[in-house]
């Protein structure tokens, strides 16, 4: 199959099965499959903020907006950061995961200040796992406070897991571990015929850093 036959239904088809797909770079105009041994999890109810962090949350430093600008988040995921030089993200991710935000199965949490969007994430939802995809940062912390927005919503929609792909040394700062995939296909194989709520809570701002710390169980004073 070729790449133009890679349709979003193909798509979220492969994710139900175990697979994700990437790019070589962002020139290669080519997507190929990729199924891990080990796949990256955050546990929905074992998420680790650090104290210092949470205090950064509870400041509401960012205003926190979801699925307002697809289009940005991915360039800020795509873009050159510190130790990634390169991107997996082409062209035809862009469109693919562009068609299926306009469907409501992708979504983004963003971090503004002061009028710019200055650090996110997006993902993917199907039943009740949410695929998380890429992260950027422009503005310290502000990815950090997007992924605590981002499993806040998850643990309060009833969502059962949390795909990371991998495990990197940041994300496993806040829980993150890597399981085989047989114990990985159980989880996702459970979850994906249950319903979850990603509009648990509201589109645009409003939702302050003590609901989410609520939602988290965490209290800005004390390590988590």
């Amino acid at each position: 199959m070729s790449d133009d036959q890679i349709t979003p239904e193909i798509l979220l088809r492969a994710y139900a099965a175990g697979l994700f797909p990437m790019a070589e770079s962002a020139d290669d105009p080519g997507l190929f499959w990729v199924e891990p041994r080990e796949r990256g999890i955050i546990p929905l109810d074992d998420f680790h903020v650090p104290q210092r962090l949470a205090r950064t949350i509870a400041a509401d430093r960012f205003e926190i907006r979801v699925d307002t600008d697809f289009e940005a988040v991915i360039e800020g995921c795509a873009a050159p950061d510190t130790g990634r030089e390169e991107t997996w993200i082409n062209h035809r991710i862009r469109v693919l995961y562009g068609e299926l935000f306009d469907r409501g199965q992708v979504h983004t949490v963003e971090a503004w200040r002061e009028g710019r969007l200055v650090g996110g994430l997006y993902g993917l939802e199907l039943g009740a796992v949410f695929f998380g995809e890429s992260m950027f940062h422009r503005d310290r912390d502000a990815s950090k406070v997007a992924l605590a927005h981002l499993v806040a919503r998850l643990r309060l929609g009833r969502f059962q897991l949390l795909d990371t792909q991998f495990v990197t040394p940041h994300l496993a700062r806040f829980g993150a571990l890597a399981i085989g995939r047989r114990s990985y296909m159980q989880r996702l194989t459970k979850a994906l015929p249950l319903h979850a709520d990603w509009w648990i809570w509201p589109r645009g701002a409003g939702v302050g850093g003590a609901q989410v710390l609520a939602a988290l169980r965490v209290r800005a004073g004390q390590d988590a």
